[in-house]
């Protein structure tokens, strides 16, 4: 193992160590139940489960809280970002060690995906809730037309590439830097990540690493700011913890692949419920604010 991948795994072990000792510390000033709901732990299994295998986490998650409304829609982002950090660590280092991609684009393209986190998270915590739900709901959208894309084979297969360079390099590391920003609002980076590797000419596998590697880092780093001002849902979040570490090792270890085109197209139908339900809930909150004359209530 080449020392740029040991130091690697090193950062990613201290990041967890950080943010587990953040978020305890937080947690022990709770003074409501924090045991997770059977619901909220079994959201936390199916979704690690299905991320660890390519069906991404974000949009699963959020429909099936919304499909209960288990939690305020303004703390879904953060939930979200705290909750699948730890599964998604435990990803980075499965998919790092098995999966050959070149180290220094892996590692610019992580740190670009960090430093847009850090950012929209910043921008996020303090939105107010019909903002929120605007933003889910056009992010919802988004990855609806990108699973209809993949499943209707709309992108590029992608080439053999392990590495990228010069302006291609660039492009891959401000794509990423967007993508990590958008995060914050609950868009999933793992099917942005696979098109864009793809029309950059890296092999399409290259996507779990850099998208394990990228949210291994910045959800951790986004998490804490969700954590400091408690714009996260403490019990939900654990339950996406708790029960999706054994879903991660039992997808990748045991099951390790799966016909997975029906479960997508569920999937996309899914999505596109939920965002237009979201945008519903806040086109009416909007009617609410605003008077018979336009102006907006005092």
């Amino acid at each position: 193992m080449s020392p740029v991948k040991i130091a690697l795994f090193v950062a990613l072990g201290i990041v967890a160590l950080v943010f587990v000792a953040v978020w305890v510390r937080q947690l022990r000033r709770q003074k409501n139940r924090l045991r997770p709901t059977a619901f909220q732990s079994a959201v936390g299994f199916f979704t690690n489960f299905l991320d660890t295998l390519g069906i991404g986490s974000f949009a699963t998650t959020t429909a099936l809280y919304r499909l209960k409304t288990t939690i305020p829609d303004e703390k879904i982002p953060g939930t979200l970002n705290v909750g699948h950090a730890i599964p998604t660590i435990t990803q980075a280092f499965v998919y790092i060690s098995i999966i050959e991609v070149d180290l220094t684009t892996l590692c610019l393209l992580i740190a670009a995906s960090v430093l847009g986190a850090w950012l929209g998270a910043g921008i996020v915590t303090r939105l107010p809730r019909r903002n929120i739900q605007i933003g889910m709901g056009a992010s919802l959208l988004i990855a609806a037309l990108l699973i209809l894309g993949r499943l209707l084979g709309y992108f590029p297969p992608g080439n053999d590439a392990t590495s990228l360079s010069g302006g291609l390099l660039v492009l891959g590391v401000c794509g990423n830097f967007v993508l990590g920003a958008l995060m914050m609002i609950g868009v999933g980076a793992y099917a942005p990540i696979m098109i864009m590797v793809s029309l950059l000419g890296m092999n399409p596998k290259a996507a779990f690493p850099i998208m394990m590697g990228s949210c291994a880092f910045l959800m951790p780093a986004a998490g804490t700011r969700f954590i400091r001002r408690e714009a996260y849902h403490p019990q939900a979040a654990l339950g996406l913890t708790l029960a999706g570490v054994p879903a991660v090792l039992a997808a990748a270890f045991i099951v390790k692949e799966l016909p997975l085109d029906v479960l997508r197209w569920l999937v996309f139908v899914v999505v596109i419920y939920t965002a237009i339900s979201l945008l519903r809930s806040a086109r009416i909150a909007n009617k609410r604010e605003v008077g018979d004359d336009g102006e907006h209530k005092l």
